[in-house]
């Protein structure tokens, strides 16, 4: 008997133990090591592209400290609104495992729809912006029917789009060739000078902190009434105050020049809703699904047609309205627009910012990240009166690396049983 109370004692002991155990990993070090284990087990997340931004600023600032002066980052958040828009909408079609090559010419064509009905036509300036979004939604419905109905693939179809839509910007030009916006109308304001007020720019950097305090806080109420672990609340307020003073920080050392782009803001708060329609939409959590495997979505019950149509059309909008704001900051449309490296730039900037070219995994903060590595190399060797030739052949390497990192993460999630 007294042999038996000393057992029950020690499985007691360890029960206790095994207790004390579970509620300290659930606390900041459990996170920690919750994070070493994901990144083990291949789910990196945004981190290679945060280390690989972090080394590409500490080699420009070591090279020319005017790299990390409040006005060339200020400039360069102007840059980066422009494709980061276009690079958002290469996200959705990457998510479902398919590539849109048109982009760069359907934000050509939308700035030429922009320019002569505006100024060509004198329609209202917002009348021409919608009119431009709604032909580049047109667009990218007839992608959708080709692939849903025809099953012609979407490297073949956008391809041929290209071309097309290349052509309807050149006709719609005409013989001048460009249209000059008017200089210190709104639009071009918008694209060029106009900033925040300092007061909107400190308030609106701690919304995203506030914002990812509530949902978790919700996240745990709820996990916890249904039984199921839930992370430590003293994690989720350290983690929302970090992201809240990097985010003042910035913000405050930008408002030692100009301050924060308007420009910017409207490319930050796109990147917002996109993520909340991915994560937290039965819309989002499809185009998850459709991205992994397709049959078995179907099989699932999710309309997989509606969904490719989804994504098809929201990339063409988005790149027309990325070619809208790319004509504002240009102050023209001309047939120089959504050529050259702007194709490139885009699907780049989505898969180094993290976006899977095999489908299904991928967020709205991939485009975000993607546009600042790339505007960030851009603009250093500029700084560095470097060749484009140097450009092209470093973010080259850096896409590179990004697939390369994005297969071994792939096979890794795949032994762990991730994938």
């Amino acid at each position: 008997m007294t042999g038996t109370a000393n057992e029950n004692a020690g499985v007691v002991t360890m029960l206790d133990r095994s207790d004390i155990r579970v509620k300290h990993e659930t606390g900041i070090s459990g996170a920690i090591r919750a994070f070493i284990d994901r990144i083990r087990s291949g789910d990196l997340g945004s981190l290679p592209v945060i280390v690989g931004l972090v080394l590409i600023w500490t080699v420009f600032a070591s090279l020319n400290p005017v790299f990390l002066s409040s006005n060339n980052l200020v400039n360069l958040l102007f840059d980066c609104s422009t494709v980061g828009v276009i690079a958002l909408g290469i996200v959705c079609v990457l998510m479902v495992g398919e590539i849109d090559l048109s982009v760069g010419s359907i934000s050509g064509f939308a700035s030429a729809i922009v320019g002569t009905l505006w100024v060509n036509q004198g329609a209202p300036v917002a009348l021409a912006i919608l009119a431009a979004v709604t032909f580049g939604g047109m667009i990218g419905f007839i992608y959708a029917l080709l692939f849903n109905r025809l099953g012609m693939p979407s490297f073949v179809s956008t391809l041929s789009g290209l071309l097309a839509v290349l052509g309807m910007q050149l006709y719609i030009l005409g013989s001048t060739g460009s249209i000059n916006l008017p200089y210190g109308s709104a639009v071009v304001n918008f694209g060029q000078m106009m900033v925040m007020p300092r007061l909107v720019a400190h308030v609106l950097a701690a919304l995203p902190g506030i914002i990812l305090l509530v949902t978790s806080i919700r996240t745990i109420s709820r996990r916890r009434e249904a039984n199921l672990s839930a992370p430590s609340l003293r994690s989720i307020i350290v983690r929302a105050a970090a992201i809240t003073i990097a985010l003042e920080l910035i913000v405050l050392y930008l408002n030692q020049d100009r301050g924060v782009p308007w420009m910017f803001g409207l490319f930050v708060g796109l990147v917002m809703i996109m993520n909340y329609a991915l994560t937290r939409t039965q819309w989002g959590r499809s185009m998850t699904a459709v991205g992994g495997n397709r049959e078995a979505a179907r099989r699932a019950g999710i309309n997989v047609r509606r969904v490719y149509t989804s994504a098809f059309v929201l990339c063409s909008m988005l790149a027309a309205l990325g070619g809208v704001l790319a004509a504002a900051r240009l102050a023209s449309a001309s047939q120089q627009a959504g050529t050259g490296d702007v194709n490139l730039n885009a699907i780049a900037a989505a898969v180094i910012g993290g976006t899977s070219l095999f489908g299904g995994r991928g967020n709205a903060y991939s485009a975000l990240l993607g546009i600042i590595v790339i505007q960030s190399i851009a603009n250093g060797l500029t700084l560095l009166d470097l060749s484009s030739s140097l450009r092209y052949m470093i973010t080259g390497a850096v896409l590179a690396i990004a697939v390369i990192v994005d297969s071994l993460a792939r096979r890794s999630r795949v032994s762990h049983g991730r994938a």
